[in-house]
C-alpha cells in the first residue's frame, strides 16, 4: 500500500530512542524527510546520522528539551528550515516519574505537565502557521492507554496525559476546516527504555527482577507479551499518511489488547 509519503516534511520529537525513533524510522522508509529531536545532542546527533545512513533520506538532528517553554518554536523553526516547510508534527516525550499519588509535590506535578501536556501544546503552536500551508497536515500526540484504564503508581502520567488527549480532540475538532488532522495514539506496554525502567521500579517495590514483572506485566494482554517499537511505529505512520485522509479526532489504543473496557 502506497501511503504517500514520499517527499513529506516530519518532525518528531523525542526521537533518539524507543517509540520516537522507531516513528522516525518508519516515516524515513517511507521517503518522508524527518528532523528528529532529543534533549541532548550527543544523542540525537548519533540517531541522525544512522537513520540517514539506514533509509538514504534526509534527516535533521535538533537538540532541545521540550520542557523549556523556548524550545518547541525553535525546534519547529529548525525543521521548516531544513525542509523548507512541514507537513507532519510528532509530539512525543519521556513520561513522568513513577510514584503514587503522596509521593509527588507541586514541583513534581509542574514538571509533569511541562514534560507530559505543555511540550505538545507548544510544538503544536509553533507549526500550525506551516501545518496550515500543507496540503497533508497531519499531527499525531503520543500519550498511553492509561488515560483510559490507569496504571498504578502511574498517578502523574495518569492525570495529564489526559489533559493531551483532551486536546487532542479539541484541536481535530476545531481545525479540521483547515485541512490539518489530529490523532493520538495511546500505547500499552511496549519494549522501550522507558518500560525498562518502570519494572525496574517495580522490582525494587516488590522485591523481584525486572524480567519477572516484565513476564508478569505481559500476561495482561491476550497476546502474552509486549510491543515492539516497531509494531508502535507501523500504526503511528499510518495515522500521519496521507493514506490515513478521513481518520482525525481518534484515539487508538495500540497495546495487544491490554485496554479491557469497549469504548
Amino acid at each position: 500500500m502506497d501511503l504517500h509519503l514520499k517527499d513529506k516534511r516530519a518532525l518528531v520529537t523525542g526521537a533518539s530512542r524507543g517509540l520516537g525513533y522507531a516513528v522516525a524510522l518508519a516515516l524515513a522508509r517511507e521517503g518522508c524527510r524527518v528532523a528528529v529531536n532529543s534533549r541532548e545532542r550527543s544523542r540525537i546527533d548519533p540517531a541522525a546520522e544512522t537513520l540517514a545512513k539506514e533509509t538514504g533520506t534526509q534527516v535533521s538532528g535538533i537538540a532541545g528539551d521540550v520542557t523549556d517553554p523556548a524550545v518547541p518554536a525553535r525546534l519547529v523553526e529548525k525543521a521548516v528550515r531544513a525542509f523548507g516547510g512541514l507537513d507532519i508534527l510528532v509530539t512525543n516525550a519521556g513520561g513522568p516519574p513513577a510514584g503514587s499519588f503522596e509521593s509527588f509535590d507541586d514541583a513534581a506535578w509542574q514538571k509533569g505537565i511541562d514534560l507530559s501536556l505543555m511540550s505538545h501544546v507548544r510544538l503544536i503552536r509553533a507549526a500550525l502557521p506551516h501545518l496550515r500551508q500543507s496540503k497533508a497536515a497531519s499531527v499525531l500526540t503520543v500519550t498511553s492507554y492509561s488515560v483510559k484504564q490507569p496504571i498504578p503508581n502511574l498517578a502523574l502520567s495518569n492525570s495529564i496525559r489526559a489533559a493531551t488527549v483532551g486536546l487532542t480532540k479539541s484541536l481535530a475538532l476545531e481545525l479540521g476546516r483547515d485541512g490539518i488532522r489530529f490523532n493520538s495514539i495511546l500505547p500499552g506496554w511496549t519494549e522501550t527504555e522507558r518500560v525498562t525502567e518502570l519494572m525496574t521500579f517495580r522490582a525494587k517495590q516488590n522485591g523481584t527482577t525486572v524480567e519477572e514483572e516484565i513476564a508478569k506485566q505481559s500476561k495482561d494482554s491476550p497476546l502474552g507479551r509486549m510491543g515492539s517499537p516497531e509494531e508502535f511505529a507501523n500504526a503511528a505512520v499510518f495515522l500521519v499518511s496521507p493514506a490515513a485522509s478521513y481518520v482525525t479526532g481518534v484515539m487508538l489504543t495500540v497495546d495487544g489488547g491490554m485496554y479491557k473496557g469497549t469504548m
